[in-house]
């Protein structure tokens, strides 16, 4: 779907736009692909920095993944069109990465939405 152009902005200093914490809900995309496309763009830069330390070539990542050598120049791109969170996060597995899930409830407010989140533990 594309994204809807944002009526609303805010300005602050200089005439710089204030963004959210979602650059694709920003965007005008509708708050549950939004949120997809915030978990597949980090997913995608954990991939690309897996790769990078592990001092791969594209061919060898492609093979690695098995994938094609284009798909993992997508990646490395930034580009994961035609890639499921799910597809993504076994391809984490297959660079060596534990994936960990965790669920709890939402503290305080009762009615927001929760929240998914692409963390690095070597970086937090």
């Amino acid at each position: 779907m594309k994204a809807k152009q944002v009526t609303k902005r805010r300005r602050g200093e200089g005439g710089l736009v204030s963004s959210g914490h979602n650059v694709f809900a920003d965007l005008g995309f509708p708050g549950k692909e939004a949120a997809e496309l915030k978990i597949k763009a980090g997913l995608t830069f954990e991939i690309h920095q897996r790769i990078k330390a592990l001092d791969l070539t594209q061919a060898h990542a492609a093979e690695r993944l098995g994938l094609s050598q284009p798909d993992v120049s997508k990646l490395m791109g930034g580009r994961y069109t035609g890639f499921s969170v799910e597809r993504l996060l076994a391809l984490l597995n297959a660079l060596e990465v534990d994936v960990d899930i965790v669920l709890r409830p939402r503290l305080g407010s009762r009615h927001r939405r929760g929240i998914v989140r692409v963390l690095d533990r070597a970086k937090a």
